[in-house]
């Protein structure tokens, strides 16, 4: 019998090993070795944190305010480093819904869904 746990730490082992979060922990290093760098994600990143706060407790943020975050956003991608941590985190994130939906689908016919 399959030891669910066990899969389950294969499966974060594999994850760390990807060439997606070796790609983020590069970058993050390359951010962390440039002051302006680090500032200006570490700035982005609370701004980003903030905005999800207010969206999670049903305050939804102003039409403009979601549009200088999409500007912040461009500005930062010009720089190649958060541009590539940008880009690894957003390969991570699918593989992640990826795995979730594989799991989920493998659930969904024990409520008459499959």
């Amino acid at each position: 019998m399959t030891n669910i746990y066990d899969k389950a730490h294969d499966l974060a082992k594999s994850l760390q090993e990807s060439p997606e979060v070796q790609d983020i922990t590069s970058a993050l290093k390359l951010i962390e070795a440039d002051a302006e760098s680090k500032r200006m994600l570490d700035d982005f990143r609370t701004r980003q944190m903030t905005i999800q706060q207010r969206i999670m407790s049903g305050d939804m943020p102003p039409q403009e305010e979601m549009e200088q975050m999409e500007k912040l956003f461009e500005v930062l991608s010009l720089n190649l480093n958060i541009r590539r941590l940008f880009d690894a985190e957003q390969r991570l994130s699918v593989i992640i819904q990826d795995v979730n939906k594989i799991i989920s689908d493998s659930l969904a016919n024990m409520y008459g869904q499959g």
